[in-house]
């Protein structure tokens, strides 16, 4: 075992009733308490668990567990406030990659999910340590513990010898077992919820006696909200409070509150989150703004000791408008109108105003939580309850920042199978690019990583409240369009072409209609209509003819998408009432833009629902390509992560720990290292070596000419990152003279710098393309892709993607960049070889991914041609990380 895993923190984690454990390595003083944890069994359990019922065992037991660490040994337990409730520990008695597994749970505490927690982080651990299989004897008549191992999601192979059983785990870190531990992780995150979002008791400490203060005034809230559980106030001053009975402490309350509001000052924070965790609260509701950095420390231990949950701190508070509930625990100027959007955001303004938009709309909320600071419940908390709640169908965020990316990614990609998940962008800009040495550092901003993540999790993302708004109407009243072809009715030119031109903008198409559906439409319009698209149904159409004309619009196969824009005129509500006729029948969605609407979007109420009208043509344009990209991610197949063949991840690894042992603050490879590192993964480089002097560099030289005999010459030292820039790079060099000529002038400019040369034979024409990838520390490896070569920061022509990137991902790289017309074979050119660019870009994932020291890598150019895809240069830069498992279950 590594000195970096004897030391690793201690870890908070749910069980499966929501409660929570504390996961730590045992330590010599725990003797006691571990060998009380098995003298404590029954004689039974101690049969089943050493073979024999001898008392002796659990002495033995623990002198193993707690004696001085060793190579090959891990021992974790789990912590509840009472003591040790659990143990697990490996041992691979010095075979390196395989490992003796054995469990132990205390009595009465089995089905909660201990043991299988324990594993998971055993499991966690011992992939980082190397090891790639458990074993483990069992009695076969111990159900519970071959029950445990057969549910683990992992691989697990049974031999029977008489009474016993050899499993046989094997580590594989496959989505299978990320989705049975990511079902775990949901059905025990929804239980720990519970006391928050679905209370029978409330206590609201610190409801002041005078109007003005917060606490009274969310006191107010629950009390005129008909909040159906019982509710009380913290006030020693006071008996009641606006009719709900006080009392002088959270101790005095007749009934343990599952749920606290606390709104005190922020010094008084943590002392009372310690009282409340005391009397045995489950949840926090901490609406205090200014809370420091100590007292937060203190807010999340007595949290994390007495298993709350915490929203907060600085917040607006939660929402749950259940009619069996109706808990209103916000300080906002009213009540909102249950539905069935879920919200969750961290600006309380922002919460407010959806809350708002929400209700006027008539679309509702079924739960908000304004998650402010956001110490512990975030949005992906959320997200899971919204998918287990039973009625919320959209769900809305307003999210500033991200504490497990890759986890939330998870989540959000199968929640938004099941309803539409909208956000707002938030934080787009940066203050101006970050100093970055490498192109693909500096391509990696806010915006693209957000967006990657966005859109492989199939999130639909607006820049604005508004938009958010606007389109949430349209996902919550009409059905999703398939695909993105929009025709367009109108009673006005004028307004057709502003509709017109913002379904261009928005990336519609708008396709002109066949001969058998102009006949149709001409059939039932006026005199005087023209019939393209739009269609201009003039200001004399009627009621009869619009909804006859957006009928037969609507059987036609050649359009997913019907959006009427309408201007005032002596019939205009006989149109609207046509419209909404129409809808009423709809196969396909239907939007409206009136011009003259004062607020920005409205539900029209018709037969069969409701119809979103829109002030702006903008805006509905905007809110159907946000529904047609919807659409093409939920037709999409999920994604997978292709096998690579000839990748050595063990010799990639002694690349990076050779490196890193001799620059203990990492920094750029050298290019050997470098080539190294890039032949573990298969990735093909162009020809080179490496010249120290300049005989070497023409011994070399001769080595690498081609049919042409040219030669490229690259200097080299370390910090060297640009060598274009710093004019360190020779080419067309011809003959032996030419090369002795160009290491001279290296040797002389860069005099005390050089540390040698490189070279390469001249490449052939092709496309420069750049391929890189960043390692962020928020939201992991960020693969990007686009046009390389001198001008790639120039022309910003990238794409990005987060890794690990799977089929799909590598495909959106390749096609969304402005140059790739280019790579498909533009003007009648061959195309490249995009088999070899597809797997240049998963091995450039696969390196990223293994290696979480790899803080950036930078392939430009990556020359492509028809005849096969190579990095001309490379850089790698690595520091001493250590490895995360974003998938393993934990609480922030």
């Amino acid at each position: 075992m590594t000195d970096d895993a004897l030391t690793r923190p201690m870890t908070h984690a749910l069980l499966a009733d929501g409660t929570t454990v504390c996961i730590r390595p045992v330590t010599k003083a725990d003797h006691e308490q571990v060998q009380g944890l098995y003298e404590e069994m029954s004689a039974e359990n101690l049969r089943l668990r050493f073979f024999s019922s001898s008392r002796r065992s659990a002495a033995l037991a623990a002198d193993r567990a707690c004696a001085a660490p060793h190579p090959g040994y891990r021992a974790l337990l789990a912590e509840a406030p009472n003591g040790i409730i659990g143990l697990a520990e490996y041992d691979t008695g010095g075979s390196g990659t395989t490992a003796e597994i054995s469990i132990a749970v205390a009595d009465g505490l089995h089905h909660r999910g201990v043991g299988t927690l324990l594993i998971e982080h055993l499991v966690s651990a011992a992939r980082a340590e190397g090891v790639t299989t458990f074993t483990a004897d069992a009695l076969s008549e111990n159900r519970e513990v071959l029950r445990l191992f057969a549910d683990l999601g992992l691989r697990t192979a049974r031999r029977f010898e008489g009474p016993e059983v050899r499993c046989t785990i094997t580590l594989d870190a496959s989505d299978t077992y990320f989705t049975v531990v990511e079902e775990r992780g949901r059905a025990a995150d929804v239980a720990s919820l519970v006391p928050l979002l679905r209370p029978k008791v409330v206590a609201v400490v610190g409801a002041g006696r005078k109007p003005g203060s917060v606490g009274r005034a969310i006191l107010h809230h629950l009390h005129t909200g008909g909040f159906a559980g019982r509710l009380f106030a913290v006030n020693p001053a006071a008996t009641a409070i606006l009719g709900v009975p006080s009392h002088p402490s959270v101790g005095a309350l007749p009934r343990t509150p599952d749920l606290a509001v606390l709104a005190v000052p922020a010094g008084a924070v943590a002392d009372t989150a310690e009282e409340c965790g005391k009397a045995g609260v489950r949840a926090l509701l901490v609406v205090t703004a200014g809370v420091d950095a100590d007292q937060a420390r203190a807010l999340m231990a007595a949290c994390r000791t007495y298993g709350m949950r915490l929203v907060g701190p600085n917040c607006l508070g939660v929402i749950n408008t259940d009619p069996a509930l109706r808990l209103d625990a916000t300080f906002a100027a009213g009540h909102p109108r249950p539905g069935t959007a879920g919200v969750a955001v961290q600006s309380g303004g922002v919460g407010i105003a959806l809350l708002d938009g929400l209700s006027r709309l008539g679309i509702g909320v079924s739960s908000f939580a304004s998650l402010g600071d956001k110490f512990d419940v975030s949005g992906n908390d959320m997200l899971q309850w919204w998918e287990s709640d039973g009625h919320t169908d959209l769900a809305l965020l307003h999210l500033e920042s991200f504490g497990n990316p890759r986890a939330f990614s998870r989540t959000a990609r199968r929640v938004t199978r099941r309803m539409p998940l909208l956000t707002v962008d938030a934080g787009r800009t940066d203050a101006g690019r970050r100093a970055a040495a490498s192109h693909t550092a500096a391509a990696a901003t806010r915006t693209m990583t957000r967006g990657a993540l966005f859109t492989q999790a199939g999130i639909t993302a607006t820049r604005s409240v508004g938009e958010l708004l606007e389109t949430a109407s349209l996902l919550h009243a009409q059905p999703l369009p398939a695909g993105s072809r929009v025709a367009i009715v109108t009673n006005a030119g004028g307004a057709g072409v502003l509709a017109a031109d913002a379904c261009a903008e928005a990336g519609l198409s708008l396709p002109p209609p066949t001969p058998e559906l102009i006949d149709d439409l001409l059939a039932v319009l006026p005199d005087g209509a023209a019939v393209g698209n739009p269609v201009d149904a003039t200001a004399a159409v009627t009621e009869e003819q619009l909804t006859g004309c957006v009928d037969r619009i609507m059987r036609h196969n050649g359009v997913d998408a019907v959006l009427v824009a309408l201007v005032p005129t002596a019939v205009a509500e006989d149109l609207v009432r046509a419209l909404t006729r129409a809808s009423a029948r709809r196969t396909k969605p239907i939007a409206a833009v009136r011009l003259e609407q004062a607020l920005p979007v409205e539900l029209l109420p018709s037969d069969g629902g409701t119809v979103p009208s829109y002030a702006e043509p903008q805006a509905a344009a905007r809110a159907l390509a946000h529904a047609a990209r919807r659409a093409a991610w939920l037709a999409r197949p999920a994604g997978t992560v292709p096998d690579l063949e000839g990748v050595e991840t063990a010799r990639a690894h002694a690349v990076v720990e050779t490196y890193l042992d001799a620059h203990s603050d990492g920094g750029w490879l050298d290019p050997r290292a470098c080539a190294e590192l890039l032949d573990c993964y298969g990735i093909p480089q162009s020809p080179w070596a490496w010249a120290e002097t300049e005989d070497d560099a023409v011994l070399a030289a001769d080595g690498l000419r081609g049919a042409d005999g040219r030669v490229v010459m690259k200097g080299h030292w370390p910090g060297l990152l640009h060598k274009t820039a710093e004019h360190a790079v020779h080419l067309d060099l011809r003959g032996d003279s030419q090369v002795r000529a160009a290491f001279r002038d290296l040797e002389t400019r860069f005099a005390g710098l050089l540390t040698g040369v490189v070279l390469q034979p001249l490449a052939d024409r092709g496309t420069e393309l750049f391929a890189g990838v960043v390692q962020d520390e928020v939201f992991g490896p960020l693969a990007l892709f686009g046009l390389g070569g001198t001008a790639t920061e120039v022309l910003a022509d990238h794409a990005a993607r987060l890794a690990p990137l799977t089929d799909h991902d590598v495909h959106d790289l390749i096609t969304a960049p402005r140059c790739a017309p280019l790579l498909f074979g533009a003007n009648g050119a061959r195309p490249v070889d995009l088999e070899g660019l597809e797997q240049l870009l998963l091995r450039l994932s696969r390196m990223a991914s293994d290696l979480p020291q790899l803080a950036e890598a930078d392939f430009n150019p990556v020359l492509a041609t028809p005849s096969g895809v190579r990095v001309l240069d490379a850089r790698v830069r690595l520091l001493p990380r250590r490895p995360q498992d974003p998938y393993l279950r934990r609480l922030r």
